[in-house]
């Protein structure tokens, strides 16, 4: 490593948020996506100046074959802790400590009272004051006491908050109205800011991302910063549409993408927390509509895709039975509706069957209450429906 000396300029130094990007910045990346680092590749002027100051600090690079302006992992993870930053200081006091289980067990915080030592049970939790009382209990009447004799069940530990780690799968609707109301770039806030929280407080625990639509398809970490909704590309009345569900996955450009296929988009979640050996298994739904799209099995074997506007009962049954396989296999869900344009509520009634089939959570609240909402309940843990006022 090499150092460099000189006289001290009187400038003063640099804090770490001033070597970043500036949040208007990072919010026109996060709201407009690729097409925000193609944009920057075209500015000139003092914006020119501050795109190469970025690639100087490390937060982009050129793409050596394209010439594309890319993220660099310092640039995705400085914007999840930004948005990690963000969210705590909307949360309320009190919820900001981890998220605990019903029943006292071996954590890390103390909690009123103690419980019985038992073989195998950390020494350093044990009740020194509790334990010597019980030790008195069968000293002598008379006479003194000492010296005491312990005897095993005389030993008592401090009581601890039992913690668990939790397997949670995150699924991100990119249909087209999801672009409205800033919708998509709350939910990728959150998405960012739980990535960061759980990698930072609770190793134990594990997040999956996955991006529904016409289709559903896990998302990578890294994409997610680029990740947006899927444009409308047809504005018919009706619309009565289906193709086979592997020549829609080979080629997608045959279908309208901005659908809503929440079934898939389960069904994947489904898979990729069945990998995870965690002792709690949860789906986080954040959706701005009810599915107008699904699959149905065919009689060769394969899979028939379904895009259908307005939407059908069908498509509402199968979803539910998607769901339900869900919580047969142990999986907790909670639905985050997002409802600014009060005029199309009735939407949500679909939310409201999934949750009461499934004993699950629904949270109703506008995309600015999202992310306060969805990082408080992970880490509370609540089983209850909550109206956020908007």
């Amino acid at each position: 490593m090499r150092y460099d000396y000189a006289a001290y300029n009187g400038q003063p130094f640099l804090a770490p948020d001033d070597l970043f990007a500036s949040p208007q910045v990072v919010q026109f990346i996060l709201m407009h996506g690729q097409s925000a680092l193609d944009a920057m590749q075209q500015f000139d002027g003092q914006l020119k100046e501050l795109v190469e100051q970025m690639l100087e600090a490390g937060l982009l690079e050129r793409d050596r074959e394209t010439g594309q302006l890319r993220l660099t992992p310092k640039m995705i993870q400085g914007i999840e802790h930004k948005a990690l930053l963000e969210i705590f200081q909307d949360l309320r006091a009190g919820v900001r400590d981890g998220h605990l289980t019903q029943r006292t067990g071996r954590g890390d915080e103390p909690a009123d009272g103690t419980q019985p030592y038992q073989f195998g049970d950390p020494t350093s939790q044990i009740d020194l004051v509790a334990t010597l009382r019980n030790a008195l209990r069968h000293a002598p009447a008379h006479g003194a006491p000492l010296p005491l004799h312990l005897e095993s069940g005389d030993f008592e530990l401090h009581q601890t908050e039992g913690r668990a780690d939790t397997a949670t799968c995150l699924l991100i609707d990119q249909s087209g109205s999801m672009m409205r109301f800033g919708r998509f770039y709350q939910a990728k806030r959150v998405t960012l800011g739980l990535a960061s929280l759980i990698r930072r407080r609770f190793a134990l625990d594990t997040l999956d991302l996955v991006g529904f639509h016409s289709l559903a398809q896990p998302v990578r970490e890294d994409q997610l910063p680029l990740l947006m909704p899927q444009p409308v590309s047809i504005r018919d009345w009706e619309v009565r549409m289906r193709i086979p569900l592997t020549d829609a996955v080979a080629d997608s450009s045959r279908i309208p993408l901005h659908f809503t296929n929440l079934q898939l988009g389960l069904r994947e979640a489904r898979r990729l927390l069945q990998r995870r050996g965690a002792a709690n298994k949860q789906i986080f739904i954040i959706t701005d509509g009810q599915p107008t799209a699904h699959v149905e099995p065919m009689a060769d074997g394969s899979e028939m895709l379904y895009l259908l506007y307005p939407p059908s009962e069908r498509t509402a049954d199968l979803t539910l039975k998607e769901a339900l396989r869900c919580r047969q296999a142990g999986i907790r869900i909670a639905s985050f509706a997002l409802v600014e344009d009060y005029w199309g509520m009735e939407w949500v009634g679909f939310i409201q069957q999934l949750t009461r089939l499934v004993h699950g959570m629904a949270y109703y609240c506008s995309s600015d209450d999202l992310t306060s909402t969805v990082v408080e309940s992970y880490l509370t843990g609540r089983k209850r429906r909550q109206i956020i006022p908007g």
